[in-house]
């Protein structure tokens, strides 16, 4: 049986004079994907900036680990990797595929310690895992969108995570990248074990691959599989009232497609 790995009790987080999510309530268990979801500004990227220890909650608890996120230590911290929103790459900055990887060991090790032969062994282990082995000594600023995105993943592989944290992993890709991208963080998750929790806007791009979907708005108005989450009912609640769900559960938000 499966373990909560992750807890949010009655949890608020906020900024001055403005509250970016209200009492959340949530256990996400060990091993699970879940996909988070909602309009801009719902508390997404808040959501993972708490389980990074980076925003202490105003009220309620997180937990991660059964350690409070505030208080993290850096061994719990080197557990968790995390991509970012997508980075921009000078296409001239000096820096290879595998010096970039290699980077992701630095949480482990420290800044000021050289990596040793074993780290080194990890980052190439997770560039062979990310699918870019052909690419270890290119600079990273020759690759393409996707391929950058795979150098980010590959990164955040190197730290050996148990969870792993994806914010709009897909944004600025074409649609046949994005799904090949997607098949690569499923297949991670299942092949390492991973606890992935991933923040986007392509709601149906993700429902094949997640196990449940986390629906905010400041607050958490719905959590659970894709079909119970994805109702007219729920996201017209979120959305407002030009939400269409067809037959076959293809979400349309007014005039833009979350495809």
């Amino acid at each position: 049986m499966a373990e909560p790995i992750i807890r949010f009790s009655k949890a608020s987080f906020g900024f001055p004079h403005r509250i970016a999510l209200d009492e959340i309530t949530l256990e996400i268990m060990e091993g699970e994907f879940i996909g988070i979801i909602g309009p801009n500004g719902s508390g997404k990227t808040t959501l993972l900036r708490a389980l990074l220890g980076l925003i202490p909650p105003i009220s309620g608890q997180v937990r991660i680990f059964d350690c409070a996120c505030e208080k993290l230590r850096c061994r719990h911290r080197a557990r968790i990797g995390y991509l970012p929103q997508k980075e921009l790459v000078d296409e001239n900055f000096p820096l290879t595929v595998f010096e970039a990887v290699l980077m992701g060991r630095f949480s482990s090790i420290g800044l000021f310690r050289r990596p040793s032969r074993a780290d080194h062994e990890i980052a190439r282990r997770a560039i062979e895992e990310a699918g870019l082995s052909d690419c270890l000594d290119m600079p990273l600023g020759h690759l393409s969108g996707g391929q950058q995105q795979r150098v980010f993943i590959a990164r955040a592989l190197a730290q050996q995570p148990q969870v792993l944290l994806l914010d709009e992993p897909t944004t600025g890709i074409d649609l046949p990248t994005q799904r090949t991208l997607l098949e690569l963080i499923k297949k991670l998750h299942e092949t390492l074990h991973l606890t992935v929790l991933l923040v986007t806007h392509d709601i149906n791009m993700i429902v094949p691959f997640v196990n449940r979907l986390a629906l905010l708005k400041t607050q958490l108005y719905a959590a659970g599989p894709p079909k119970e989450v994805l109702t007219k009912e729920i996201l017209s609640q979120v959305y407002g009232k030009e939400v269409m769900v067809t037959e076959k559960g293809f979400v349309i938000v007014g005039d833009y497609h979350h495809a």
